[in-house]
């Protein structure tokens, strides 16, 4: 077992790099089981299996970081228009962010909304579409959802 506390911690990019192959390694080839404290939640999300996030000193959730990340029902997906996009309402359940870029944001529910409800209010609105792109919640999100409500 290996115990890593920040290790990352004031690193750099290529030490950073490094590391982490390093700690893979032993991971992979040798079975060891590492445990990490990090405030870097994109590293522990790349890196772990199975995460715990201690709020307060007690620990508010542990299981496997995949399910973890499911429990975060929101998506959104992320449209540059071709053009005026005023007349584009977002579907029931569905919320629209106006960018300052120009970007349109709808934000909804997996469970209850598919995206190609929000595409089709773009054609009704006839209006073109120059990029998309979708935003997945990440372990950040789940952090504070969690926190928050702790």
């Amino acid at each position: 077992m290996l115990v890593l506390d920040e290790p990352t911690a004031g690193v750099d990019i290529e030490l950073r790099q490094m590391l982490w192959a390093n700690v893979r390694r032993l991971n992979e080839e040798r079975g060891i089981t590492i445990i990490l404290t990090t405030h870097y939640l994109e590293e522990a999300e790349e890196m772990c299996d199975e995460i715990a996030i201690i709020n307060h000193g007690a620990v508010i959730a542990r299981d496997r970081t995949e399910n973890l990340l499911a429990q975060m029902d929101q998506k959104s997906l992320v449209i540059l228009p071709e053009g005026p996009s005023d007349a584009v309402t977002a579907p029931q359940g569905v919320t629209l962010e106006r960018r300052s870029d120009g970007a349109l944001v709808f934000s909804y529910s997996r469970a209850k909304t598919s995206p190609a409800a929000i595409l089709d209010s773009l054609r009704v609105a006839g209006v073109g579409i120059r990029d998309v792109k979708t935003q997945e919640p990440d372990l950040q999100d789940v952090f504070v959802s969690l926190t928050q409500s702790a």
